[in-house]
């Protein structure tokens, strides 16, 4: 893996995929939508969170639909020029397979990174659910299958976004290195056990990170203070 640094073409690769990823991260859709509906700060709204919840509940359901589709979509682009662009590195030890593994999984997370800290918005930005939503469903889609139906379930039964997506963070982490280890390595063969543990090592980094990020809502869990999110609140 260290020989990879040793060539100047991989390194400055690398470096591109790292800053592009986190730059459109840094596109914090929440506050662009925010401002172009209401010409406010989301910041000042709601939770104060940067994200798409609370665009929900405090713009509409319109401007969270696009707050949703924007965050999607640009943790979607990373992935792609993550893995296209890592492919190509100069190595005879990694395969063509992990290497592409390797470029989305360091996109994903630098674009996750971008997100919860917006160089365009004073580092201030949301808690990065849908992006890593997003970054599971191109990478490996069974994982995303069951945080989706571990969020699904929870939420139907709390109709609370933040515990929906905490308990679902677990459940990402717990599910990418289940089915990495046991379906790839085990079962197909087609990774090594160091990508196994580089990549459970990585979703570690980001689903901790979004349940640091749930911090507050965690103490409003404990007080019974957290909100529901109706989804019959009318556009303003």
């Amino acid at each position: 893996m260290l020989s990879l640094f040793g060539d100047v073409t991989n390194v400055l690769k690398i470096a591109f995929v790292m800053v592009a990823a986190y730059l459109l991260g840094s596109l914090n859709i929440a506050i662009i939508v925010t401002k172009i509906f209401t010409g406010k700060d989301i910041r000042t709204m709601g939770s104060g969170n940067g994200g798409f919840t609370n665009v929900m509940r405090s713009v509409g359901k319109t401007a969270g639909i696009i707050t949703f589709v924007g965050d999607f979509l640009k943790c979607v682009i990373s992935v792609l020029i993550g893995g296209f662009v890592i492919k190509t590195l100069n190595t005879d030890v990694i395969s063509q397979r992990e290497l592409w593994g390797y470029g989305e999984y360091l996109a994903g997370m630098c674009c996750f990174l971008g997100h919860i800290f917006p160089v365009y918005f004073k580092f201030k930005g949301g808690k990065g659910v849908v992006t890593v939503a997003a970054l599971t469903a191109m990478i490996n889609f069974p994982v995303f299958a069951i945080g989706f139906v571990v969020f699904a379930i929870v939420f139907i039964c709390t109709k609370i976004v933040s515990i929906s997506s905490i308990i679902a963070a677990f459940a990402i982490f717990a599910a990418t290195f289940f089915v990495t280890y046991f379906y790839n390595f085990k079962s197909v063969g087609d990774v090594s056990l160091d990508y196994v543990a580089a990549v459970t090592a990585l979703t570690f980094v980001i689903c901790g990170s979004v349940v640091i990020k749930h911090r507050t809502n965690i103490q409003r869990l404990l007080k019974g203070e957290e909100k529901k999110l109706s989804l019959k609140k009318k556009d303003k």
